[in-house]
């Protein structure tokens, strides 16, 4: 005769998993992803896969992608608890990458995991995910959203984010047609955007500041400020026909991103002093005894974003991005390479 089993039944919850709040956040977020739809979406949010078809508009279309993450700028959010702007940075780090080859982003997905789920908090950062998918143009037509228990310290989460956008194949920009004599615009940055977060980090941490006091609040929301999203005033300059090459500022700053969109046989020229940066830079560099070449290597400095044209068409362009909302400054300009040159030089 075999003794009966004492321990009562599992269910995934007991292991740390609950369903039912992986079904409220879904309804939770589908008002705000339905305000990103587009018409070529097939179907909402919630089945196995998201139908999208190509739009009519284009007769030649390539694909461009890009996924990204936010990096541990996510720390200073769970250090701050706030998470409605995170998921902006998470869409520009993405959207802004497959804009710089002339793409339109078309949709967008998210991956969010923790640990143990608090859809308060998933709400917050999809809100803000639909947000910069708003921002974009583009749809967000699912994600995929993972509790997995003891995989992540209690209330952190990690995201990465997907984008796929359309470009005609003749109208890709490449900046293989930069040339000497062309100007170098810049695009004003909210801030540090996404990228530099762990030197960031120990700045704040050596400098002792208390975020959360009510002196540093200016501070605290200076570093979190959501990486600007250029999407529309920038596939309105290039429906102009004037963009010879754009590269979007990120990890590796100004000195490490320019040259990836430069022909080998040109230079940046970029004058430190013609832009003016936020104030959060001065904050980080002060704080942190950071020289200036550490910091174009490091940070965007002010300038989310570059965008090439030729001398003749700079002021049409500058005037239509300051009117689409852009602060634009002319920061360099574009010149015959020496031999073993840098192709970006701050000056």
């Amino acid at each position: 005769m075999t003794s009966a089993n004492p321990l009562s039944p599992l269910t995934y919850k007991d292991a740390g998993v609950d369903i039912d709040a992986g079904d409220q956040l879904v309804e939770n977020i589908k008002p705000f992803a339905k305000r990103t739809m587009r018409p070529e979406v097939l179907g909402g949010i919630g089945g196995f896969g998201a139908l999208v078809e190509v739009s009519k508009k284009f007769k030649n279309p390539v694909m461009v992608s890009g996924t990204d993450g936010v990096g541990t700028k996510l720390k200073l959010a769970f250090h701050l608890n706030k998470h409605d702007t995170i998921g902006q940075d998470l869409v520009a780090m993405s959207v802004n990458d497959i804009l710089v080859q002339g793409a339109e982003p078309i949709f967008f997905l998210d991956y969010f995991a923790c640990g143990k789920l608090d859809v308060a908090v998933a709400t917050d950062v999809v809100k803000g995910i639909a947000y910069g998918c708003e921002l974009a143009g583009c749809a967000l037509i699912g994600g995929e959203t993972a509790e997995m228990p003891s995989m992540y310290p209690a209330g952190e989460y990690d995201l990465a984010g997907f984008a796929v956008g359309l470009v005609e194949r003749d109208a890709i920009i490449s900046g293989k047609t930069i040339a000497a004599g062309d100007v170098v615009l810049g695009l004003q940055s909210s801030g540090a955007h996404s990228n530099g977060y762990s030197l960031v980090r120990k700045i704040i941490e050596r400098s002792g500041v208390d975020l959360h006091a009510a002196a540093h609040q200016q501070l605290a929301a200076d570093l979190l400020a959501p990486t600007r999203i250029y999407v529309k005033p920038l596939l309105a300059l290039i429906e102009t026909g004037v963009v010879k090459g754009m590269a979007h500022i990120t990890g590796g700053g100004l000195t490490e991103n320019i040259p990836r969109v430069l022909p080998d046989n040109v230079t940046a020229v970029i004058e430190r002093k013609s832009w003016v940066a936020p104030s959060i830079f001065t904050w980080l560099q002060q704080q942190g005894q950071i020289d200036d070449d550490e910091m174009a290597r490091t940070f965007n400095c002010g300038i989310g974003m570059i965008v090439v044209v030729a001398k003749a068409d700079a002021e049409s362009a500058i005037t239509l991005l300051r009117d689409a909302g852009e602060t634009v400054f002319t920061i360099g300009e574009i010149r015959t390479r020496q031999a073993d040159e840098k192709q970006t030089m701050l000056v």
